[in-house]
């Protein structure tokens, strides 16, 4: 398994860093959580050297949850995961079994939430959904510095 060198002797901006398995023979499985996904992203902030206590890190944590709950949530799963870093900006690809594209909605006293969509389109720099008849992949870039 190759691994980035670490942030200290890499010049920033020039590092790049991908989900382990994407693409690879022994692809990873997606996260079954939320905290799974944050995690992963934890990581690969580290490793690009961008502070866990920065609003940057904050948004792509908050991001991250967001994406992967609503798959959970409202898209029968996460079929399939990516997170990378490269020139300040952190992609994320997130695939659901659920072909309907998110929408906004308003909470109700019965029905409480609807506020993780609109996070989600306000804190990237951009989001792209990707329909297809087996489910859909949000796709979102989110600057961190």
């Amino acid at each position: 398994m190759n691994h980035p060198p670490p942030p200290s002797r890499s010049p920033r901006g020039t590092q790049r860093h991908r989900e382990e398995g994407a693409g690879d023979r022994h692809a990873a499985p997606p996260p079954e959580s939320a905290a799974a996904a944050r995690e992963h992203v934890r990581e690969l902030l580290l490793l690009a050297g961008v502070s866990l206590d920065s609003v940057p890190a904050a948004d792509a944590l908050l991001v991250t949850s967001e994406l992967v709950t609503n798959a959970i949530r409202h898209g029968h799963g996460v079929t399939a995961f990516r997170a990378d870093i490269a020139d300040g900006v952190l992609s994320l690809s997130i695939a659901d079994a659920n072909p309907r594209p998110p929408t906004a909605r308003t909470g109700t006293v019965d029905r409480p939430g609807g506020y993780g969509w609109p996070l989600v389109q306000r804190l990237a720099e951009r989001v792209d959904c990707t329909t297809r008849a087996d489910g859909k992949t949000i796709t979102t870039a989110v600057r961190l510095s």
